[in-house]
């Protein structure tokens, strides 16, 4: 009991400092223009483990759940633009766009690292990691801009589904790997990888469906604050439990909510009201996990995939912004502005740890690392596009 009593106050009074923090990030932020991710993610840096060290295990031990509870509803909210309307307005630019950048980050970043030395299975890996976006960076960027029109519901859609074709490549280039480095071909990642697509998608129909049609009938035209809570709870924990991707069944819980709730659209209005606290903690635990001094000791293998990783979002969101017929002058900053890597490129590489114990550290340390440099970067790369587009 008494060590209860003391780890209690010492949490308390830690989160409480840390909501202050992003409080006064938040406020930086609006007087700067400065991107309020990366300033939360530069104060876990300062407090946590390569800073200060003035945040104890117990609340960092919050940072698996809070992940999952920000991330979906990041993802409920980014299913929630795919409307039928933005689809057919900005349809066939999303879907270009969202695939060539996947593609292009693919093949810049595996073909870079294999001319730079690195095994090929490694930089497939790696490759495949790098796909992966930070989509509540890229929303909070567009959120902070006060972004509207169709470069910004293009972005939204684009990042909507960007992580399902990264999800996609990451599980055949862990089959291709595995095949490279043992010469011989699984179909098991391949049939886990289709569990954790098909089934998010099978679930979150299972769940929007019923939550479009019985939302909001408690208080007329109005759900309620708990009901929105209640789905994206009931979201996540069914999705984990499922062991499906958690991102892409809110997401389709999000798009399905908002083209079948004809009475209400609040669902939307409530979660964008009560996601930043949530956010706050996510991307401060974030940035206290994190060690800026890991890119250094990857050297040039950081390096490159930094290098490599930009080379190949531009020109991806260029290639796929001309197929899509998006006007010129739109055309460069889509790219640039899906920089932002966070918390699913951690979660492949993980998975690509456990898979290839040989190269587990370097995968790891390696995309930990470039985190960093991404978040800090990607959102203010991200803001400027949305600026430059919206003056041009």
């Amino acid at each position: 009991m008494a060590e209860t009593t003391v780890d209690q106050p010492l949490i308390l009074v830690v989160l409480g400092g840390l909501f202050l923090a992003g409080l006064a990030a938040d406020s930086l932020g609006r007087r700067t223009r400065l991107p309020r991710v990366t300033l939360l993610l530069g104060c876990g840096v300062l407090f946590g483990n390569a800073g200060l060290d003035l945040i104890p295990q117990a609340v960092t031990d919050f940072y698996g759940l809070l992940s999952t509870i920000a991330l979906t509803m990041v993802a409920f909210l980014l299913g929630g633009s795919l409307t039928r309307d933005n689809l057919s307005e900005h349809g066939r630019a999303i879907l270009s766009i969202s695939i060539m950048v996947v593609i292009a980050t693919l093949v810049a970043v595996s073909v870079g690292l294999w001319l730079f030395g690195v095994p090929i299975e490694l930089a497939l890996l790696l490759g495949a990691v790098a796909t992966a976006t930070d989509p509540a960076a890229v929303a909070d960027s567009i959120r902070q801009a006060g972004a509207k029109g169709g470069f910004a519901n293009t972005l939204r859609g684009i990042v909507a589904i960007d992580d399902a074709w990264g999800l996609i490549v990451f599980a055949l280039a862990v089959v291709a790997a595995r095949a490279l480095g043992e010469g011989s071909m699984e179909l098991g990642a391949l049939r886990e990888a289709g569990w954790e697509l098909g089934g998010a998608a099978i679930l979150g129909l299972l769940i929007g469906w019923p939550a479009a049609k019985l939302t909001g009938r408690i208080r007329r035209g109005e759900p309620l604050r708990i009901e929105a809570l209640g789905i994206v709870f009931v979201t996540a924990g069914l999705a984990k439990w499922a062991d499906v991707s958690f991102l892409l069944c809110g997401m389709v819980v999000g798009m399905v909510i908002v083209n079948r709730a004809y009475h209400h659209e609040r669902a939307f209005h409530e979660i964008e009201n009560i996601q930043w606290p949530f956010l706050v903690l996510f991307f401060i635990l974030a940035g206290s996990t994190l060690d800026p001094q890991a890119l250094v000791q990857m050297g040039g293998i950081g390096a490159g995939y930094v290098i490599m990783r930009i080379v190949g979002r531009i020109a991806g969101g260029w290639i796929g912004a001309a197929l899509g017929g998006v006007p010129v002058k739109q055309r460069p900053w889509f790219g640039a502005a899906m920089l932002p890597q966070a918390g699913v490129a951690v979660g492949m590489a993980l998975v690509a740890a456990q898979e290839f114990p040989d190269h587990g550290q370097t995968v790891v340390i390696l995309t930990i690392a470039t985190t960093v440099v991404f978040e800090v970067i990607g959102p203010l790369v991200a803001l400027l596009a949305l600026r430059r587009v919206a003056r041009s």
